[in-house]
């Protein structure tokens, strides 16, 4: 059909126009970090001199701020003081002891990534695949290395309304690009400093070109394992045990971050699109709008969370600093932004209560981040031992006969919501007494196949059927036949 064959010819010219265009970002943004270029002091001079020298005062005014926000996320670090240039010391607190290994390495890669680290050369002769986002500041890259392993990349967004705004103002491109990388600086800080199950994996990094030599200030890129970006609309269809799970994770992240190494963290920019999912598990992969400082206050006043719809007020500690603020703000944003959603809809019966519960101590604040881990602990160890089904009766399963090591064939399947498949009905359960309970609320099922799969929790995953043809073997799986639909079948 002629005009299939032109829509294909279209689809494979905009998919090779669209590769074209993201490879040679990529070039541009990546692999050219071996360029030589002058310091951005050196810019063109045009115009008044006088007031492009006001506006190099001001850029460097506005580098060392970000500067300064980086400096008390670095630790010291004595031992390998030496092998880091004093000339590319941040001289803006002689009396603060920094990490300066750690300086050096982010913002000129002087040294050494440790073995299990990526760096510059890990990018040459990496294939982009697709943009999988971009903002103000950064873009992220899908790329598969030159061995085909997948990462994620974290760039400058060269096209970005921080860069564009920056060279509006300052006139100095490679200056703006060096002011906008802070951001990328102050991540890869974090993740170092950070690094917890449910925070994206720091796989490296590249600064400057190959080897960390005669880079180009700016040039940063962030070489991150890779996710799938939270979808909560695709979240909202899921069981509610991949649903539970991610609360979960979430919880335990906030939990982490409330005693965190640099102290109490905030997350300012709390928002689903700053995590992402890695094999089912939640993590946040934005961490450069996240706050370790804690709020100074006079009175409780100077303690107030504001949101949309509620404001809470703190008490102000005898120290001046309003206390539990940072995680109080945290656990709320988890709640108006995750816990309403994903939480109660569908919730086992045996559970609705524990999870009304935290609902309404997280939507109120009258719990902390441990009290809250606990609560959701508690229901993970009822959910996986299926203590809270202590009501199904040991009768439930005679009504059905067994064949043990066989799976069903020519079934007919129905489908169920939610499942585990788009085709069929396939759910999570305990044991085969909840699969019988739930084979016999649905009007449609005459058997189940246990089978050999298990979720995230230990639960085991069962189909449920309507009819089958025949069976035939599979040592993995049981079938279980309503008695009243065998002797149908051995009365047929």
């Amino acid at each position: 059909m002629p005009g299939m064959g032109n829509s294909l010819r279209a689809a494979a010219l905009l998919a090779f126009v669209v590769l074209s265009i993201l490879v040679s970002l990529l070039i541009s943004s990546v692999q050219q970090f071996g360029a030589r270029t002058s310091h951005f002091f050196n810019a063109t001079v045009s115009g008044d001199e006088e007031e492009l020298a006001s506006l190099r005062g001001a850029l460097v005014y506005q580098l060392n701020e970000r500067r300064r926000e980086i400096l008390p996320l670095l630790s010291p670090d004595e031992h390998d003081r030496d092998e880091a240039s004093e000339e590319s010391y941040p001289k803006l607190d002689q009396e603060s002891t920094l990490d300066y290994s750690l300086w050096n390495e982010i913002t000129l890669g002087s040294r050494k990534a440790h073995l299990d680290e990526m760096g510059c050369e890990s990018l040459v002769d990496m294939r982009a695949m697709e943009v999988l986002g971009s903002g103000y500041t950064k873009l992220v890259v899908k790329v598969n290395l030159a061995g085909g392993q997948p990462v994620a990349l974290k760039l400058v967004n060269e096209q970005g309304i921080d860069m564009g705004k920056c060279v509006e103002d300052f006139k100095d491109p490679q200056g703006c690009r060096e002011l906008v990388s802070y951001k990328l600086k102050k991540e890869i800080v974090l993740l170092q400093r950070l690094q917890h199950p449910n925070v994206i994996k720091l796989k490296g990094h590249c600064a400057g070109g190959h080897g960390g030599r005669e880079g180009e200030g700016g040039r940063v890129t962030v070489i991150l394992e890779q996710g799938n970006p939270l979808q909560m609309i695709q979240l909202l269809q899921s069981p509610w045990e991949d649903r539970f799970r991610v609360c979960l994770d979430l919880v335990r992240l906030l939990h982490f971050l409330s005693r965190s190494p640099l102290g109490s963290v905030a997350l300012l920019d709390f928002q689903p699109r700053q995590f992402v999912t890695v094999s089912g598990a939640l993590k946040l992969t934005d961490l450069d709008d996240a706050s370790a400082e804690e709020t100074a206050c006079e009175t409780d006043a100077d303690c107030t969370l504001q949101f949309p719809h509620r404001n809470f007020t703190l008490p102000c500690s005898a120290g001046g600093v309003c206390e539990g603020l940072n995680e109080k703000r945290n656990i709320y944003n988890a709640y108006r932004y995750f816990f309403t959603y994903l939480l109660p809809h569908q919730a086992p019966p045996g559970l609705t209560h524990l999870v009304d519960h935290i609902m309404n101590s997280t939507g109120e604040l009258k719990a902390d981040i441990n009290q809250t881990l606990e609560a959701f602990e508690h229901i993970l160890h009822l959910y996986r031992s299926g203590l809270h089904l202590d009501n199904l009766p040991p009768s439930i399963i005679r009504d059905y006969t067994v064949m043990r090591g066989m799976v069903t064939s020519g079934s007919v399947e129905y489908r169920c919501w939610p499942s585990y498949s788009q085709q069929g009905c396939v759910l999570s359960v305990h044991s085969a007494r909840e699969a019988a309970l739930i084979c016999n609320s649905h009007s449609q099922c005459n058997s189940f196949t246990v089978t050999g799969q298990k979720t995230w929790t230990g639960r085991i995953l069962v189909s449920f059927r309507s009819s089958f043809s025949h069976l035939v073997p599979d040592a993995t799986s049981d079938v279980y036949v309503k008695k009243s639909k065998s002797l149908e079948t051995s009365a047929a």
